[in-house]
């Protein structure tokens, strides 16, 4: 009786390396989302701690429980105070949330500082 050799390997696969690639793939993707999304964040955690006076990590908890509150997801809400920063629009229900979570209506505009934004061209 004739014993195989051990070092020897089964021919691999070619879906295999097919399916590795596409999950490599697709996780690379999710990383670059995912770090495009913590940079808003950081961004409306520091609009946050300019207009209520809070600590990072405050300004943290804010978002955090105005996204669920308002059920909207955290990167959206920042990405909506991010765009009051810059415009003075901000869906009413997460403007709403933040007032409430800040403790007083300080948000009816942009904030200090911003540019305003008007319909007309300036020139």
């Amino acid at each position: 009786m004739t014993v195989p050799p051990t070092d020897v390997r089964p021919d691999p696969d070619p879906n295999a390396d097919s399916d590795q690639i596409f999950r490599l793939q697709e996780q690379v993707r999710q990383l670059k989302e995912a770090v495009v999304s913590h940079a808003v964040v950081d961004q409306a955690i520091g609009v946050v701690i300019a207009l209520g006076g809070v600590t990072p990590d405050e300004g943290w908890i804010v978002l955090k429980e105005v996204s669920q509150h308002t059920n909207i997801k955290l990167r959206n809400v920042a990405e909506a105070v991010l765009i009051w920063g810059r415009t003075g629009v901000m869906p009413p229900e997460i403007l709403t949330a933040l007032e409430d979570r800040l403790g007083r209506p300080a948000l009816s505009g942009p904030p200090p500082g911003s540019p305003r934004v008007s319909g007309r061209n300036s020139r």
